[in-house]
């Protein structure tokens, strides 16, 4: 493989599965794996299909929550709520498992932004240097 081609999917990968913080990644990642770890116990016999559905969704399910988050930042605004916590925690609840399950559908939407944002800063960055 030519280097430029290296270079190229390098500068990808790092626009998109790298655009998260870390702390925000680990954290999501952490109640990814906390429901993955509800389903691997709760199902009995684990088929081929367990495998190939979790193990890309845990991965990808921090750039679904950063999906939902975005858009739910985007509709709320600066606005505040006052809901009692019972409630909240609830909607948090299935809120996750919804990103979770449709994390392999939910992610690459984050991805694509998370590309185009970091592009759009690379070049900002370079115009601002000249």
């Amino acid at each position: 493989m030519k280097e430029s081609n290296k270079q190229t999917i390098k500068s990808i990968a790092s626009k998109t599965f790298g655009g998260l913080t870390k702390e925000y990644y680990l954290r999501n990642f952490i109640f990814g794996f906390v429901i993955f770890g509800i389903y691997f116990l709760v199902m009995k016999n684990k088929p081929l299909s367990f495998w190939v559905f979790f193990i890309p969704t845990l991965f990808l399910y921090p750039y679904s929550r950063f999906v939902y988050e975005s858009v739910a930042n985007f509709i709320v605004g600066k606005n505040s709520f006052f809901i009692e916590m019972r409630f909240f925690f609830i909607m948090k609840l299935i809120t996750i498992f919804i990103c979770f399950i449709f994390a392999i559908v939910i992610a690459p939407i984050g991805l694509l932004y998370l590309y185009f944002h970091h592009t759009k800063r690379e070049k900002k960055a370079i115009l601002e240097e000249e």
